[in-house]
């Protein structure tokens, strides 16, 4: 399965980097999927869940205060004021 290389940063530093399958969350305008190949576009992100799709499988959840998504050809990066896994 295709991958892109995801960067989600706080201003407390870097939470996740990596590769991974999908991200879902909530941009401005809605629900969002980033898939590898996405169109390139940025967008800002609404505050709830986002869940990560890793390449073994796993699947990821975190909840995020809103921030920033910049999706280029093989980056994406999400820029949030706050992060924090499910599980801790």
């Amino acid at each position: 399965m295709n991958t892109f290389q995801l960067t989600v940063a706080t201003p407390d530093g870097s939470r996740f980097q990596g590769e991974v399958i999908a991200l879902f969350l909530r941009g401005a305008d809605g629900d969002l999927a980033i898939l590898a190949g996405h169109v390139p576009f940025i967008t800002s992100v609404q505050a709830g869940a986002c869940r990560i799709h890793l390449p073994d499988d796993e699947e990821r959840s975190a909840t995020l205060d809103g921030g920033l998504l910049t999706v280029s050809d093989k980056q994406v990066t999400l820029l949030s004021g706050s992060f924090a896994w499910d599980e801790e």
